[in-house]
């Protein structure tokens, strides 16, 4: 026989659902000003960590914070980051969760040669997140891309978020 949760329980799944969402987003608002680590840092615990095959291998917040600035300095120029589909998993206690989330990206990215190339970008994201001193964290992140596609088009009426 199955034993419902409690009612504490069912709210507090259902509050971390809502603070995990938030948490996404405001991952995306932070990706889309450059990857800004005043908004990316704090998202992340002290020993997280974020990894992007071939592009970054990332441990602890102010590596994670300073390593995704970087990127965008260096790689992509603008940005407009679709956080997408959510799929929450949360621990019987609701204080910790798995996620995957996909991306779909439309960006200006420096290609080899130094030119910029309007670009479709997109993949997934795997996440480990949970409560740190009442917080939602991410305690780990990983991109896994799968598509980086030049689009034949420059986008039009782009402004840069800096």
């Amino acid at each position: 026989m199955s034993v419902e949760p409690s009612l504490e329980i069912r709210l507090r799944r259902v509050e971390a659902g809502e603070a995990i969402r938030k948490l996404i987003a405001t991952y995306a608002v932070g990706a889309d000003r450059k990857n800004d680590p005043d908004i990316l840092g704090p998202l992340f615990s002290t020993d997280a960590e974020w990894h992007l095959e071939g592009v970054a291998d990332l441990f602890g917040r102010e590596d994670i914070a300073r390593g995704l600035s970087e990127i965008a300095s260096t790689y992509v120029t603008w940005s407009l980051h679709y956080m997408v589909s959510p799929l929450i998993e949360l621990a019987e206690d609701a204080l910790s969760a798995t996620c995957r989330w996909y991306l779909w990206e439309l960006a200006t990215m420096i290609q080899a040669d130094g030119s910029e190339a309007d670009t479709w970008y997109g993949g997934w994201y795997d996440s480990r997140l949970s409560v740190h001193d009442g917080v939602w964290l991410f305690d780990y992140v990983r991109l896994d891309s799968r598509i980086d596609s030049a689009n034949a088009n420059p986008w039009t009426g782009k402004v840069r978020n800096d």
